[in-house]
């Protein structure tokens, strides 16, 4: 009895590897397949948190931006922006609901004609993180259901949405009742030079070799200022929260010792209260059309005597 026991526990764990085995290679035996959706073109219309709002509260937004058809039930189509034409991608299937495409992993929520709706998750290790880079839905609608159900047009269901305004000003008079406090623009500060002898740059760090996005110029904003006929020769680069009515203040001094950055801080925000506020217009991040204090990095150059 006991062995005959052994023997079906032991086939039945078979069993299972081989049709866990088979879904890989076989549509059918997975909880659905693209068939039924296969050759519609779909628009995203809205990414959203788990929480439903566009944004986080660091001020990271979630832009809706694909276009994605299912071309068969290994190659998903997507909009190539650079290429200026539709893709053809790998669909793989991992398990689960879980697939990958276009070197990203999507868990598969709703699929119908008229919509998908796919959970972006960040894998590490074949593991699937339990953090923010997880926390993504990805709406699609059709775009023959957007054009004669809908009535409308793509780009105006891709808007924020009252609620994510709504969010934005809470959060707005959460930082500018301090001014240490801050949380990303999307619309970054910007230096408006009144002067010839003042000098703007902002850095751009998007690398996408490196998955650096878009993002990260907004997330981390950075700018060198240069400054002719100073006072004396100088370099300083800061770290900065300028607030809701643009005004600099200097958190952190880079590249110093310990023990000078008391005093090194002090000089650095006497040049941004002196020269940067005097010789620009600095006007503050806003979102939404919202001003509100951002953290930027800043490097302030000065050189006597000489141009910038």
């Amino acid at each position: 009895m006991i062995k005959n026991t052994i023997y079906l526990v032991f086939f039945v764990l078979m069993l299972s590897a081989c049709n866990y085995g088979a879904k890989t290679s076989n549509p059918t035996l997975r909880d659905f397949t693209f068939e039924p959706v296969k050759g519609i073109r779909y628009v995203e219309v809205k990414r959203r948190f788990k929480d439903g709002y566009s944004f986080n509260r660091d001020g990271f937004m979630q832009k809706p931006s694909w276009i994605i058809e299912v071309v068969k039930e290994d190659t998903m189509a997507a909009w190539s922006p650079q290429k200026n034409r539709m893709q053809n991608f790998y669909l793989q299937y991992d398990h689960g609901n879980v697939y990958n495409f276009a070197a990203e992993f999507f868990k598969v929520k709703h699929i119908s004609k008229d919509s998908l709706v796919f959970q972006r998750i960040q894998v590490d290790g074949k593991v699937i993180a339990a953090d923010v880079r997880s926390d993504v839905n990805m709406t699609f609608y059709a775009q023959d259901y957007i054009k004669n159900k809908l009535k409308a047009r793509a780009e105006e269901l891709q808007k924020p949405t009252k609620a994510d305004t709504a969010f934005i000003e809470k959060r707005s008079a959460q930082v500018n009742a301090n001014s240490d406090s801050a949380f990303a623009a999307i619309n970054p500060v910007q230096f408006i030079p009144k002067s010839k002898i003042a000098k703007v740059e902002k850095i751009s760090t998007v690398d996408r070799t490196n998955n650096r996005t878009e993002a990260y110029d907004y997330m981390f904003p950075q700018y060198i200022i240069r400054i002719g006929r100073a006072y004396k020769d100088f370099a300083y680069q800061v770290a900065a929260v300028v607030d809701f009515q643009g005004g600099i203040h200097v958190k952190t001094v880079y590249n110093i010792l310990p023990e000078n950055a008391e005093a090194k801080k002090k000089v650095a925000q006497g040049i941004a209260d002196i020269y940067v506020r005097n010789l620009f217009d600095v006007a503050p991040g806003t979102t939404l059309g919202i001003p509100h204090n951002s953290e930027i990095t800043l490097t302030m150059i000065g050189k006597a005597n000489k141009k910038p």
